[in-house]
């Protein structure tokens, strides 16, 4: 193809792009707009379409005062439009003028030959703009704490962890501020997406969403609440078993996906006896759910507080709890060896799984113990975990929930451990 040819494809197709991203942005104003008679609305399909190709026009001019000039006044002419529009009803939302100037910008973008990043931001766009009646009934949900829970994450992801060194630091150099906090972001932003996702849901979905997110938060907070309510209740023990059943087989996945984003060699040694029990307790789940079909749930009376998890205090809470339990894997290790860590984690596990899997994980990453003896820690440390949750059972429920729940605990023991020897 001669290369003028060549140029006048290549022109033609960015124009093209320009021109369907308008025409996919008009679209949803158009439908959202399309009640109103014609001639009322300022802008439609067909304008947003020709803003879009005029953007795609104006960025292949290729002089920069111009592609402002005309941005100016397009800016101007839809400020006009806008204000005629609003003189003849109350919503005087900027929402279509604003995308008006961003489909223009999107459409130079197209002409610049940013072809994949224009299309991909105008299908956001037009998402966000379809998806206003949802978004909208979402915000009237969201209570004023969950705001703050987001507006928290945002403040220990996006602007602390930037600013923390990233070299270890203390005894033996145990501590790294920067993979410390970013555990403690990883942590929090599991629980976040856990309770989240349950507020969002609803608080009467049933054992199946009460166990699901309850594991994402907290396994051992789901166990004691699940069991006091059945045993307030009087019924619903076989339905409270699966929700536990269901929590714990959550929580194995989770520990291990916190371990492979820190060490993918200690995660591929647990993956078999952690998957495995996982399986183990959802078909504890599944058949505690059959016995209990047709029963009350005990989420009908009373939906148990899991709290929220993104609490600033919780956070930091969260960090030194992680930041003594390695410097204590750290001195176990090098005072005793590995049975040191060992009893560390075993102990770790009596209040919380993720802080040794991420302290051991971590310890594996950086060359202070093996993959082996890092995946035996995290393992100990699930296992004590595990074994609690009759103990908390038959103080919080008795024993008629107390029993199902060491079945769960029995599947899940037998299960992991028989992968756990046979790979040895």
């Amino acid at each position: 193809m001669p290369a003028g040819q060549f140029a006048y494809v290549h022109t033609l197709e960015r124009l093209g792009v320009a021109l369907a991203l308008g025409l996919l942005i008009g679209l949803e104003r158009g439908w959202e707009r399309r009640e109103l008679p014609e001639g009322q609305r300022a802008a439609g399909l067909r304008t947003f379409g020709i803003i879009g190709l005029l953007g795609g026009a104006a960025a292949q001019l290729g002089t920069p005062w111009m592609l402002a000039a005309i941005a100016l006044v397009l800016g101007l002419a839809v400020a006009l439009g806008y204000w005629r529009e609003s003189q003849g009803e109350q919503d005087v939302s900027l929402t279509t003028a604003i995308s008006a100037m961003l489909t223009f910008c999107l459409g130079a973008m197209a002409g610049l030959g940013e072809l994949t990043v224009a299309a991909s931001a105008a299908v956001v766009v037009a998402l966000l703009l379809g998806f206003k009646p949802e978004l909208h009934r979402m915000l009237r949900r969201i209570e004023r704490s969950e705001l703050l829970a987001t507006l928290r994450l945002l403040l220990i992801s996006v602007v602390l962890l930037p600013v923390l060194p990233n070299t270890g630091l203390g005894p033996w150099s145990a501590l790294n501020p920067y993979q410390l906090w970013w555990m403690v972001v990883l942590v929090a932003s599991l629980s976040y997406v856990g309770y989240f996702a349950h507020r969002l849901l609803g608080e009467r979905r049933g054992v199946l969403m009460t166990g699901l997110f309850g594991g994402l938060v907290s396994s051992t907070a789901l166990t004691l609440s699940l069991s006091r309510h059945a045993r307030e209740e009087g019924s619903g023990f076989d339905l409270s078993a699966a929700g536990i059943a269901i929590a714990t087989a959550v929580m194995l996945p989770r520990m291990l996906l916190i371990v492979g984003v820190i060490d993918k060699f200690v995660a591929l040694k647990l993956a078999a006896p952690l998957l495995a029990a996982a399986a183990a307790s959802l078909g504890a789940a599944l058949w505690f759910g059959r016995r209990g079909r047709g029963a009350a749930s005990p989420e009908d009376h009373r939906h148990p507080e899991l709290g929220n998890p993104l609490e600033l205090g919780t956070a930091l809470e969260f960090g030194l709890m992680l930041a003594v339990i390695m410097l204590a894997s750290h001195a176990g290790i090098k005072l005793v060896g590995d049975r040191g860590l060992y009893a560390v984690a075993a102990l770790s596990g009596l209040v919380d799984v993720d802080a040794i899997s991420l302290s051991v994980a971590t310890m594996s990453a950086q060359g202070a113990a093996s993959a082996d003896t890092a995946a035996r820690a995290a393992l100990s440390a699930a296992l004590v975990n595990t074994l609690l949750k009759p103990v908390l059972a038959t103080a919080s429920g008795g024993a008629r929930i107390a029993w199902r729940v060491g079945v769960v605990v029995l599947a899940v023991t037998i299960a992991g451990g028989a992968a756990f020897f046979a790979l040895q």
